[in-house]
């Protein structure tokens, strides 16, 4: 069976998702986690929730999913060992040092690739299957027919509903460049939910739409049996910041779905639970990338709602509404054009009396509280009715077998659950001299199970004829086996398996003294222009290699999405981790994508052949010297790439492929920064609207022993490349 793995942001939304039928669990303590701005967990609260998920036989995984700087390696150390020693049953990870660091050092600690790890090809999977994961969470760009296309013997987990990013996950920098927040620590601002203008040679294109990079919410449900006949282990729900009656909702609707596909019946929704959906969140609903669907919603950023009827008439006072849909007190609503919105505390029916429920088909009346002007569409954005339902319903209880039997003045008893947990007594007995204990006796005071998690499930009593049993003992000893099998399902079971890891090893490669210049070039002129300085490296896509590959400083660099590995080169400049893993006996560069910010990373890379790690932008420049500097490339200069998004605007906004186009095409946000866009093999590449530059810091550079410098070049021309290296 699929495992259903659900997400929870609080410990309410723990509970709803194990009450709806979650397998597992995903959640985060307060650190390094990529949902920051969650409630998330405490200490005490996660070593409960461990506790309470393993009762019921769910998992929890812990996300310690972002990149971890130098400096809180050891902190980070001590969370994990907090986090393995109360039992929990897996870790969802980015850093690629730190997974390298924590698989050795916890060999039975179970690690998932995160998504943020950009998982998406054979190569880069096997890696990490080499690195000892056991799991990775598949791109969500990434089609049905590409994840089963996946042959490694590694377990699959996908995302099926919630919120989508628009950029390869682990591979979005706007945030971080923008604003100083990360998406790689978990402090992502939503850059792609702001509103942006299209910009074509320098002219606005008059596109209606604004909300450019806004994508729709993931809603598999339609598609559910291809993913249920699929190779794929887990399904998953985003929503670690949704409420806990949108994770017990979505949670429950998935777990109906599954249950009724291993039954062999029929599986879909009922036009009330897609509605409900509609209610508790969407941006617009679409399959995703899974099934080939358009992901973006342009028109809006906002929470869709469901349509529940049209103002028919407004003034000052009242707003006359005709309902399709019903509408409870409390109930949250937007009118669609104006988007103002309100909370309908006061319905009024046709005789403009006070009513707690109006039906469909009825005219209802609120107070123009909001100053609305014109008829509009009502949208219903929320329901107090609706989350009250889902969230009332009780924690479920956990069947089990109970056996009791009697032989040799003896009461044996069992209690074992559906898992085959299984714990046992006895009690002593005597001859009964006048009222003999019979079967419904003892039945009826061993399934007082009362408030404990348990119900009865199967009963099975055999005893022998004429015995007593001392109702006061029995009671004691149904307690006593509570108790036990409440330890017994909560106890870790995994074998204790910490080994020592030196955290300061120093790679043993041979150091390098000399400095070296880097180039980025994406033009014949740079090109020439950086041969003609003489740099050590030149950096450039393959329409650019095949021109000037004959000489030795030039390398290929690889596509950032990349599937098929069948370029000829022997200088390698790798995007991806898939490149590493095919590339790594030849002569091997690491570019910035790759997210190193910490000594394990670097260690990581060299160890796997690679000559130069090129440290990531994010990385804290306060804490350099304390990195492993001699064999790491730092980006001094240059245009960072923000975001890679398999997502096209212009086919969206304009129906029209710009990949064979030479027209420049920018985005311009609010501040009339403007965006370069780059088009290629239908992958859309947003860049940076400035350079970076620390040409000045140079120096400070050299003292601390950075030995390789890089220039990452976007428009400069031939003169400006002379002058730039000549810094």
């Amino acid at each position: 069976m699929k495992e259903l793995l659900s997400p929870a942001g609080n410990f309410d939304a723990l509970i709803m998702a194990i009450s709806s039928g979650a397998n597992a669990v995903y959640l985060s303590g307060k650190s390094f986690g990529a949902r920051k701005y969650a409630n998330n967990f405490t200490k005490e609260e996660l070593k409960k929730s461990v506790l309470l998920a393993h009762l019921h036989d769910v998992k929890i995984y812990v996300t310690v999913n972002i990149i971890i700087y130098q400096n809180e390696v050891e902190e980070f150390l001590d969370y994990i060992e907090y986090l393995y020693n109360i039992g929990v049953d897996a870790l969802i990870m980015q850093d690629i040092g730190m997974i390298s660091l924590i698989s050795r050092k916890y060999p039975n600690f179970e690690i998932h690739a995160s998504t943020q790890v950009h998982n998406h090809n054979n190569e880069g999977i096997k890696l990490l299957k080499e690195l000892g994961v056991t799991r990775v969470v598949l791109d969500r760009e990434m089609t049905l027919d590409e994840i089963e296309n996946i042959k490694v013997n590694i377990e699959k987990e996908v995302f099926v509903h919630g919120a989508l990013c628009n950029c390869y996950s682990g591979c979005c920098l706007f945030s971080s460049m923008n604003g100083g927040r990360s998406g790689n620590r978990g402090e992502c601002v939503q850059s792609c939910r702001l509103p942006y203008k299209l910009m074509k040679n320098n002219k606005y294109l008059d596109i209606e739409d604004k909300y450019l990079l806004s994508t729709k919410e993931l809603n598999t449900t339609p598609c559910i049996k291809k993913l249920l006949d699929s190779n794929i282990e887990s399904l998953k729900i985003e929503g670690r910041m949704k409420s806990p009656a949108y994770v017990g909702y979505v949670t429950k609707l998935y777990r109906k779905l599954i249950d009724k596909y291993c039954q062999g019946e029929s599986i879909s929704l009922t036009e009330e639970e897609e509605e409900n959906l509609k209610i508790l969140f969407n941006r617009g609903f679409t399959t995703g990338y899974l099934f080939n669907d358009k992901i973006l919603n342009t028109s809006s950023s906002n929470h869709q709602g469901l349509v529940i009827g049209k103002v028919v008439s407004v003034n000052n006072q009242k707003i006359k509404i005709k309902l399709t849909k019903n509408l409870y007190q409390e109930d949250g609503i937007r009118f669609y054009s104006s988007g103002l919105g309100m909370i309908a505390n006061k319905i009024y029916n046709e005789e403009k009396k006070l009513v707690s429920t109006a039906n469909k088909g009825e005219i209802i009346y609120l107070d123009n509280k909001i100053g609305l002007k014109k008829q509009d569409i009502v949208l219903k954005t929320s329901s107090i009715y609706l989350e009250k339902k889902i969230t009332s319903v009780p924690m479920t209880k956990i069947p089990i077998d109970i056996e009791v039997s009697s032989s040799d003045n003896k009461l044996f008893i069992t209690f074992t659950d559906m898992k085959k947990n299984k714990v046992s007594t006895t009690l002593n007995t005597m001859p009964a001299i006048n009222h003999p204990t019979g079967a419904k006796e003892i039945e009826e005071k061993i399934t007082k199970l009362g408030s404990s998690p348990f119900k009865v499930g199967n009963i099975y009593i055999n005893i022998d004829d004429n015995i007593f049993v001392s109702m006061k003992l029995l009671n004691e000893k149904r307690r006593e086996l509570i108790d036990k099998l409440i330890e017994e399902k909560t106890k870790i079971k995994r074998k204790r398996i910490i080994n020592e890891v030196r955290l300061n090893q120093l790679n043993e490669e041979e150091k390098t003294e000399s400095y070296e210049v880097s180039v980025l070039a994406r033009t014949d002129k740079q090109v020439e222009a950086a041969l003609q300085s003489k740099v050590d490296r030149i950096y450039m896509d393959e329409k650019l290699y095949k021109k000037y590959k004959k000489h030795k400083e030039v390398y290929l660099r690889l596509p950032r999405v990349i599937n098929k590995f069948n370029y000829e080169c022997h200088n390698v400049l790798a995007t991806e981790l898939g490149a590493v893993h095919k590339y790594k006996n030849y002569n091997l560069v690491s570019d910035y994508y790759l997210n190193v910010v910490n000594n394990h990373s670097i260690n990581f890379l060299l160890n796997n052949n690679v000559k130069r790690v090129t440290l990531s932008p994010e990385v804290n420049y306060d804490t350099l010297p304390s990195l492993l500097l001699n064999k790491a490339e730092l980006i001094v200069y240059g245009r960072i790439e923000l975001m890679i998004t398999k997502s096209c605007i212009l086919k969206e906004v304009a129906d029209n492929c710009p990949c064979s186009s030479s027209e420049q095409y920018f985005l311009v946000d609010q501040n009339k920064n403007k965006y370069p866009i780059i088009h290629d093999n239908c992958l859309t590449h947003i860049m940076h609207y400035k350079n970076i530059d620390y040409l000045d810091k140079i120096n400070y550079f050299k003292k601390i022993g950075v030995k390789s410098y890089r220039l990452e070049l976007f428009d400069e021309k031939y003169n400006d490349v002379i002058e730039l290296i000549k810094k």
